[in-house]
């Protein structure tokens, strides 16, 4: 992989042992330093009450727009309900090889569907929903290898059965 770098963008509040671990996690699955950084945006203004949820797409846009840079991938880190028009809800987006992605942790812990917490298990769904988005920045599109991390994920399932690492064919790609 080329040397790119990275640097995640914490909208919101964060625990900075979990962004760190995360950080680790990058680098151990994409050999690239990530680095940590803390962006502050009024919220309310990607709020759609109709939906109850956060408009995804001018979300990215916003932080393309004002926080990204050229030659670093940067990824925008939230806990809200994130939403594009085509789907019910998304666990993140980016721009396909371009500079910018978000992720959300918000549909991502056993809590919100009744279940005891798993603070390892969270911090394992979110590296690979980040990891899945720098690939999408990379120019990775999605892979038909089920436990690829590139694979699609529509549910917490789907992230829970596939890899945090590329497959050989991605691998290959980059």
């Amino acid at each position: 992989m080329n040397s790119h770098n990275i640097t995640l963008i914490s909208f919101g509040y964060f625990e900075s042992n979990f962004l760190k671990k995360i950080a680790d996690n990058i680098h151990h699955e994409l050999s690239v330093t990530a680095n940590i950084k803390e962006g502050h945006l009024d919220l309310s203004d990607y709020y759609n009450p109709a939906r109850l949820q956060y408009d995804a797409n001018k979300l990215l846009q916003h932080v393309d727009t004002y926080f990204a840079s050229d030659n670093i991938k940067t990824i925008g880190l939230f806990n809200v309900d994130l939403f594009i028009p085509i789907f019910t809800y998304i666990f993140g987006q980016a721009y396909l090889n371009k500079r910018t992605g978000i992720a959300s942790i918000y549909r991502l812990s056993n809590e919100r569907y009744g279940i005891e917490s798993d603070e390892e298990l969270l911090l394992e769904r979110f590296s690979k929903e980040i990891i899945h988005e720098i690939g999408h920045t990379l120019g990775l599109v999605h892979c038909h290898i089920p436990d690829c991390v590139m694979r699609s994920g529509t549910y917490v399932e789907d992230i829970d059965q596939k890899n945090s690492s590329l497959c050989h064919l991605c691998k290959d790609k980059l």
